[in-house]
């Protein structure tokens, strides 16, 4: 069985301008996903999907490999995370290189570790899952989330008003760290949660956009607090 790590990169950050290489706690941050990946050593193939020559050069220094560059079509604002991972499937397909599974890694997770991605492989092995997808319980329940309805606030769901929050049904949502795949089942669904994905279920401190600055601080700061509990953060 082969398995391939895709670490996507593009080089046109908007709202924090070279994001995926900018400095996160001593070292670029696109290293932490590509180290975990290599560190979690199920993975034949580690590459980053770039389509900007100083990101390349970077993953390179740190160990991925590059060996080719993404197209305009899935560089551009509003490609979706899956067009990427057909068109690098694709294109090791045209040198001869097919995989059975893959990872689609973002390159802000530094909190991802080698120990989540090799949890995850082996989930979706073991499951025959089509997709395994991590994901974290919302800390507060959406059914006592209010709107605004002409300037007042309202229950989205008036029925919940006194429900106990220990009496809801839990919900959970996409951390944007990673999604394993079976390459056949995505090359037929097109899509990254598809119709068997099970999930891994991380805390909150294994997790944290990173779309802004305040983001970006945060997250700094919850990094370094697991080193100072652990040590190393990442293992």
């Amino acid at each position: 069985m082969r398995q391939i790590a895709v670490i996507t990169a593009r080089g046109g950050s908007k709202r924090i301008p070279r994001k995926n290489i900018r400095e996160f706690c001593g070292k670029p941050i696109l290293a932490y996903s590509i180290q975990a990946a290599l560190e979690a050593k199920v993975f034949d193939t580690v590459m980053v999907s770039t389509d900007d020559g100083e990101i390349a050069e970077i993953a390179r220094e740190y160990g991925a490999e590059v060996p080719f560059l993404r197209s305009a079509e899935t560089s551009g604002d509003h490609a979706v995370t899956s067009q990427v991972l057909a068109e690098v499937l694709e294109g090791y397909a045209r040198r001869g290189e097919q995989f059975d599974n893959a990872c689609c890694i973002y390159p802000t997770a530094p909190f991802l570790t080698a120990g989540r991605l090799r949890e995850a492989m082996e989930l979706l092995e073991r499951t025959g899952a089509d997709c395994v997808l991590p994901v974290v319980r919302f800390g507060f329940p959406p059914q006592r989330s209010v709107v605004l309805n002409d300037g007042y606030l309202q229950f989205k769901w008036p029925q919940h008003r006194n429900t106990r929050s220990q009496d809801l049904e839990p919900f959970y949502h996409d951390v944007g760290q990673f999604y394993c795949v079976n390459t056949l089942r995505f090359a037929e669904q097109k899509v990254l949660v598809m119709e068997k994905t099970v999930p891994l279920v991380l805390s909150e401190m294994e997790i944290q956009d990173i779309d802004t600055e305040e983001d970006w601080m945060i997250a700094e700061m919850k990094y370094r607090l697991l080193q100072e509990r652990t040590g190393r953060a990442g293992q």
